[in-house]
């Protein structure tokens, strides 16, 4: 039984297991990137507290894998602690970071983590400082080949947009020479509300763009460039073939032309191609306040109390995540009545026989 347990979860719309657990360690962030404004508030950090409220729910609902995430997850202080802590407790732990504290850290990220997937969008130095705002393209390089070198697993992660699309080949080339174990490629997310914290908000007292470089349809490819694009991977393809073949590459090739498709819907030419998801009832995201979302790209439906509060009881993650308002939210998109998730750029699926697995 306990083996089927997992099985449950897709019987209805409550969570009898927990296989992924999403942790925003902290809101801050020591990069400045176009496509997310999260690096203008000022940090908060997860509570040692809710992180024991977190660590203890383990057992209970048999999480399987853990992503550390942000902000830059790196930022938080006792982020090493923290990752151990989980693994203690028989959880794959895996850091997404942007790399900048890599090379630095790397001694305590091979002690702490399974697995690092670092965030690579540009495949040349001058591309890279303007997407990410700094400028760091060789530090990023230098800290994956620092983690390498101690037997650590390195997942990178492009988002594909209008100011990357063209050095994808140089992307993947600069991945396969910092010997990583796999290379990923998303598009960017230019139409939902929920995802990565407060996003394109002016403001005139930060001189790091105008307002029309501010728009979020500053990442998004026009028709020309989507039409081009299909041409960067007709390249990808006959260059990369045996990369492909290999896994290196992780998304297919017919995967990867649905950038193709989700581009053009931005741009009305086509339908958004709708991903296969079931992402709200295998994980949950846990911001650093203890909100909790289904996934990034739907709404907030409840908060984790680790303490009594003045209201009430302290709430633990099982109760957390099965109130009404988090069942009626997963009935609600396995319905279709979500429209986030028609035009989902980063969908999570994992079916029976992968839950069985586990």
């Amino acid at each position: 039984m306990l083996r089927a347990k997992p099985l449950l979860n897709l019987m209805g719309d409550r969570l009898h297991t927990l296989p992924l657990i999403v942790l925003y360690l902290t809101d801050g962030c020591n990069s400045q990137c176009v496509t997310c404004d999260i690096w203008r508030n000022p940090r908060r950090n997860m509570s040692l507290a809710l992180v024991d409220t977190l660590v203890d729910a383990c057992q209970e609902l048999q999480v399987r894998w853990l992503l550390l995430s942000g902000g830059e997850a790196m930022q938080h202080p006792h982020w090493p602690e923290i990752a151990q802590r989980f693994r203690e407790s028989g959880v794959y732990v895996m850091l997404l970071t942007n790399g900048l504290l890599l090379r630095k850290q790397a001694d305590a990220v091979i002690a702490s983590v399974d697995e690092v997937i670092v965030s690579l969008d540009a495949g040349t130095a001058e591309t890279y400082h303007a997407i990410r705002g700094v400028n760091a393209f060789d530090l990023v390089l230098d800290g994956i080949r620092a983690v390498r070198a101690g037997g650590l697993p390195v997942v990178t992660r492009t988002t594909v947009q209008r100011g990357n699309y063209q050095e994808i080949p140089q992307i993947i080339a600069s991945a396969k020479a910092a010997d990583v174990t796999r290379i990923s490629f998303l598009t960017v997310d230019v139409s939902n509300t929920f995802a990565f914290g407060p996003r394109f908000t002016a403001d005139a007292s930060l001189p790091v763009m105008t307002p029309a470089d501010h728009s979020p349809l500053m990442t998004a490819l026009t028709p020309n460039d989507v039409r081009e694009l299909a041409h960067v991977l007709d390249t990808v393809e006959a260059r990369f073939a045996d990369d492909f073949a290999s896994g290196l590459i992780a998304e297919s090739p017919p995967k990867m032309r649905r950038m193709v498709d989700y581009f053009a819907a931005i741009n009305r030419e086509s339908d958004f191609p709708r991903p296969r998801c079931n992402a709200p009832h295998i994980n949950v995201v846990v911001e650093v306040d203890g909100t909790l979302r289904p996934c990034y790209f739907l709404p907030a439906f409840g908060q984790l109390h680790p303490q009594p509060s003045e209201n009430g009881q302290a709430v633990s993650l099982k109760e957390a995540v099965n109130t009404d308002a988090a069942q009626a939210l997963r009935q609600a998109y396995r319905s279709g009545a979500r429209p986030e998730c028609e035009r989902c750029v980063c969908p999570l699926y994992k079916g029976p026989r992968s839950l069985l697995r586990m």
